[in-house]
This record gives structure tokens, sequence and C-alpha cells, in this order.
């Protein structure tokens, strides 16, 4: 199985997936190759990304919303599913509300814009693929599942929220800074590595069976998990530091680089 994130990875800089990077994963999807894009987002905001690649066949699937969702591409049926009560995300609501930063809350079919907050930016950073729908943290339904919580502002700002947050509230989520505009608050255990989990023992796999892709701080757990970890040089340091090999940067087609040098030697695997 080869897991891809994709922006800053399988993505070049226009948010475009390059015809050498396409032809090269096409190749060994069609060998048997497990193709997996890994992503925040949910599966419609994505779907071109699927077509392009071919990845519509009845074994393929798609890790969403950093892990808490595993997708079976063709009818959109789930896999495995997991998610916040809206209890969970209240110590954070406090503290956004304390330094003034806004906050976005998802569930698995939309995107809440809280209105008691500073207007976020998140809906100009989106592409498509899901509805957002203003509502006050007050109104957010006891009832339903959230997979994730997104503060999104300038990246000074982030800097700033960032460090103030303290060890009871960072231990209370995993926190990534997906983006430099973009920082992810997920439930504790929660990361693209659970969703992987889900589907590696779906087809009787473990992550010896891996090939995972990634560039930041959301992809470490599935790099260090992986069998091989392959950073983009455009990476992180730190993801570059837990990773096995670094390939090139995701605007040279760093990851046809090294599906190719890899399953180009090792065609019978």
């Amino acid at each position: 199985m080869v897991a891809l994130d994709l922006d800053g990875t399988l993505l070049t800089s226009d948010k475009t997936i390059s015809k050498t990077n396409e032809l090269a994963l096409k190749k060994i999807h069609d060998a048997g190759i497990k193709v997996v894009l890994c992503t925040g987002r949910p599966i419609n905001a994505i779907w071109r990304f699927i077509e392009q690649l071919g990845l519509t066949e009845a074994g393929d699937y798609t890790i969403t919303f950093n892990g808490a969702l595993v997708v079976h591409n063709n009818d959109k049926a789930e896999l495995a599913k997991s998610g916040m009560q809206k209890q969970s995300l209240q110590p954070l609501h406090d503290f956004v509300q304390a330094q003034h930063a806004p906050l976005d809350i998802l569930d698995f079919e939309q995107v809440y814009q809280l209105t008691d907050l500073k207007p976020s930016m998140y809906k100009q950073q989106f592409k498509g693929g899901i509805d957002f729908v203003p509502s006050s943290f007050d109104k957010l339904s006891t009832a339903d599942l959230y997979s994730k919580a997104i503060v999104c502002d300038e990246p000074e700002w982030l800097d700033h929220y960032q460090a103030n947050i303290d060890d009871q509230l960072r231990s209370q989520y995993h926190i990534v800074r997906s983006q430099p505009q973009i920082m992810e608050f997920l439930a504790p255990e929660m990361d693209k590595v659970v969703g992987l989990k889900a589907l590696l023992d779906h087809f009787d796999m473990d992550f010896t069976n891996l090939m995972a892709f990634g560039d930041a701080e959301n992809d470490l757990g599935m790099i260090s998990h992986a069998n091989i970890g392959v950073v983009m040089q455009n990476g992180q340091d730190k993801v570059k530091q837990a990773g096995d090999v670094v390939t090139g940067d995701n605007d040279d087609d760093g990851v046809a680089q090294y599906v190719e040098q890899y399953f180009g030697k090792n065609a019978k695997a």
C-alpha cells in the first residue's frame, strides 16, 4: 500500500497533480498496489484527484479528516469512523475565545463557521466540496460527532495562539499545524495512522506493507509507522528526521521520482 498526503506532497504549489505523478501512480495501481490518498479534507473535496488517478475500483479507499473517516471510493460507504462529542470541544472554544481567535468545527458533512468568535479565513482557504454553515457554538448539536476543529488565521497570529497553548489543552487534543495558516485539533489519539491501520487490517496487511509520502506535521504518524517513510524535499525538518528517505520536492515530481526508483528496482514486489 502506498499512502499519499496531498498538500505539499502529491499536489504542486498550484494544487494540481502533475502528469508525471499521475502516470507513475496509475502504473503501480494497475500492478495491484493499493494507492491511498490521506487528507484532512472530505472525499468530495478531493474527488477530482481520485478520478484523475483512476482510484474508483472496488478495492479503492481514501483516508479523510486526518484519519477519522475511511471511505470506500466507489459508493462513499464508511469503513471506519471516529469523532468527538461537542463537550470535548468546550475547552478549545474557551481557549480561542480567550485568545480572540477564530474557530471552524467540522462534522463529517459540513463546516460550522463559529459566529461568536473572530471571523475565520478557512472558507477562503478551502476549495469546494463541503458546505459552510454559520453557527454559534451554543447552537451546535450535542448528538452529532465532530471530526476536528480548525483555527485558520494569518501565520503570525497562528504562531501567537500556538505559543499560548498550555499542557492541559495539549493533553486534550492531537494538535497539528498542517499548513502555515491552519492548525487542526483532533481527538487525542486521532491521526492518519488510525485510518491507515483500519484499512491495512481490512486487507489483512500491516505497517510493514506500507510506504507513506508526506511533508508536514500531520504526516508524522504515518511516516514514522510506515515500513518506508518518504519525505518531500520541501518537508519540515522534523518530518525528514522521522522518515527513511527524502525525495524531490512537490513541484518537481518528488512522488514519481521515488515510486519509479523503488518499484523499478523491486518490480517483483
